[in-house]
């Protein structure tokens, strides 16, 4: 619910949010909120309110053409009468100019420009993985001057690897086996990623036998008749006695935002295992692209503040932490009202109020239904390097938009000027207008060949 990264231990008296998934043990919670006033409740609230604050965005063409076509009649009908009776024009040739000129003046290609342009732009993108609802959406994409992003499973794969194995009484290998045989069958995120690292190493799987969990300590077992303990390091203190040196090493890793266990054998330090929910291999690269257009770049996270900080500084980004789904809505509230238009990528339920007031609101693929119903936008491939290009495409579209404009417009007012001073007449007219309406349709189906440059 708040977007740690790896499960935080509750004691007896501590308050626990709706929506929290309980990772291990039996909880007896007190309700101390009705239905209506709990965590989930509030989140939906928010997402109802921010909806309904943001307003469709209007067509350029749907406000012209408003004007134009009145415009292209009366233009019309003018040519057609005024000369005749006020110059002594003849009615024949008048009138067969005035057909010319609203048929020049017909607004098909200047109508299709848009919404062909805006098709094939959606299908380029969802054959790729990048998914838009709509046309106003992908309009908005190539305007973001700042981005808002979640931590946990949107920079970070929201799953916990381990990343350091520091040997004491048993080298590292043995380390990794002996934590591998306790953690074996379990599914906490943390016995995961050690069993991972044992798998990709190779190391010899060990049997434990006596296995029980201690609850808010950690795990404990015999393998190979020796009794080993698997646990944080207050627990440990309890258990044997930790070197000034490896006090020093366990708080470096507790700086980098890394969760350690240590592993105690008869009473023994054998050794400690770091562990992090590592940035996305992309996650730099797709960031790096990002701030060459100049946008600026925040991450807003429930996590605690050390570990936000320090995936942040490898990122290179401000980093916002310990934030309640409340707190993420304020924020990009508070961007807006700076000017900047926001986008907001996330993949929790925390985010979904945040991504419904966000200008565009990008869900990651892997993430929650909430996210996904919420958000303008989602990434289905879960790539940060999928942001940039999306943004890429949103320029490639309207870039393409402006030119079917142009072409339209352009074809129109050269047609225009040569039927009334009698170059052309009514079959160049209608050439011109089919012309241009193939030139609009083709010049859009370009999109449909376009590549992230990536």
């Amino acid at each position: 619910m708040t977007g740690e990264s790896v499960p935080k231990r509750k004691v007896e008296g501590d308050p626990v949010f709706a929506g929290t998934i309980n990772g291990g043990s039996v909880l007896r919670v007190c309700v101390t909120a009705a239905a209506a006033d709990n965590t989930i409740a509030r989140v939906v609230k928010l997402v109802e309110e921010a909806q309904e604050s943001k307003s469709p965005t209007e067509r350029f063409i749907d406000r012209f053409s408003k004007v134009y076509t009145p415009a292209v009649l009366v233009v019309g009908a003018l040519v057609a009468v005024v000369p005749p009776l006020l110059f002594g024009g003849v009615w024949s040739d008048w009138i067969y100019k005035g057909l010319a000129i609203l048929l020049i003046g017909c607004p098909c290609a200047l109508v299709i420009s848009t919404p062909a342009a805006i098709a094939a732009g959606l299908s380029s993108g969802a054959r790729r993985g990048l998914l838009m609802k709509g046309g106003a959406v992908l309009e908005t994409l190539g305007k973001i001057t700042a981005i808002a992003l979640d931590k946990t499973g949107t920079l970070t794969a929201g799953k916990p690897v381990v990343t350091d194995i520091v040997g004491g009484a048993r080298d590292g290998s043995a380390v990794l086996a002996l934590a591998a045989a306790l953690e074996t069958g379990s599914s906490h995120p943390l016995a995961l990623a050690i069993l991972g690292r044992a798998k990709s190493d190779g190391v010899e799987m060990l049997t434990a036998s006596e296995t029980q969990a201690i609850a808010g300590e950690g795990v404990e077992g015999v393998v190979a008749g020796h009794r080993v303990f698997l646990g944080s390091p207050l627990a440990v203190a309890r258990r044997a006695s930790l070197t000034p040196e490896q006090d020093v090493e366990i708080a470096a890793f507790n700086a980098d935002g890394k969760t350690v266990s240590v592993i105690v054998v008869d009473r023994e330090v054998a050794g400690f295992l770091a562990m992090r929910d590592e940035a996305r291999p992309d996650a730099v690269s797709g960031l790096t692209s990002l701030k060459a257009r100049g946008i600026r770049l925040v991450m807003l996270t429930g996590d605690n503040r050390r570990t936000a900080e320090a995936v942040a500084s490898g990122l290179g980004i401000e980093a916002r932490a310990e934030l309640l789904p409340q707190d993420k809505l304020r924020i990009v509230k508070e961007l807006q009202a700076e000017g900047f238009v926001v986008a907001k990528v996330g993949d929790g339920i925390n985010d979904a109020p945040a991504l419904a007031q966000a200008d565009v609101g990008i869900a990651m693929g892997g993430g929650t239904d909430v996210a996904l119903e919420t958000a303008d936008a989602a990434v289905l491939h879960g790539r940060v390097q999928d942001i940039p290009d999306m943004i890429t495409l949103s320029k490639s579209v309207m870039g393409n938009i402006h030119q079917n404009i142009t072409i339209a417009l352009g074809l129109k007012v050269v047609f225009l000027v040569t039927t009334v001073l009698g170059i052309t007449g009514l079959w160049p007219a209608i050439l011109a207008d089919t012309g241009a309406t193939v030139l609009v349709t083709a010049n859009a189906m370009r999109l449909l060949r376009w590549r992230p440059k990536t």
